[in-house]
């Protein structure tokens, strides 16, 4: 005989329901947090220090006035200072390692958008916004970390602040980032 409980009240439809939504939400909770801890990284790069040297952000990050990605310092840009100096730490030694044997410093990229967004860097360096607004301030920071809160309404925040109600208009326009 067929059972006349409907399968929504059924304890065991109701089990597999919770247990569904549980996964669900156990991982947007988890991609949320690994998007808010920075990478580890090859080498555990001073930023703090070498800002404080007076190194600007463009001396390392080429791609800021010239494309949409800022870009990763090569091996080349980081030997072109340190093969004037003698290693005092592990990362400098390493450092030495990958330009003596020719090969790329693997950095992890830290502020990473979506695929479905396209930054561009040059016309907010262009507009003459400093990095710090959108990466923090780099000289209390020792490693780079993703800045909390990044999203499309933190965006659109500043172009509305940051602009005029016309050109809020063109900033606004969803083709602006998702093209």
């Amino acid at each position: 005989m067929k059972s006349k409980v409907p399968i929504w009240q059924r304890g065991s439809f109701r089990i597999t329901v919770a247990i569904i939504l549980l996964i669900l939400a156990g991982g947007a909770v988890g991609g949320v947090y690994f998007t808010q801890i920075p990478p580890e990284q090859p080498i555990q790069f001073p930023h703090n220090f070498h800002v404080g040297l007076g190194a600007q952000c463009e001396y390392c990050h080429t791609g800021t006035a010239t494309g949409p990605s800022a870009g990763l310092p090569t091996t080349d840009k980081c030997w072109g200072c340190h093969q004037q100096l003698t290693p005092r730490n592990a990362d400098m030694e390493l450092v030495v390692h990958y330009a003596e044997k020719g090969l790329s410093i693997p950095w992890v990229p830290v502020a990473i958008q979506p695929d479905f967004v396209q930054f561009n860097h040059q016309p907010h360096i262009l507009a003459g916004v400093s990095c710090s607004t959108c990466h923090g301030d780099l000289t209390t920071m020792t490693v780079a970390e993703p800045q909390k809160g990044q999203n499309m309404g933190w965006c659109l925040d500043c172009h509305q602040k940051m602009s005029t109600p016309e050109e809020f208009v063109r900033l606004s326009d969803c083709a602006t980032c998702h093209y």
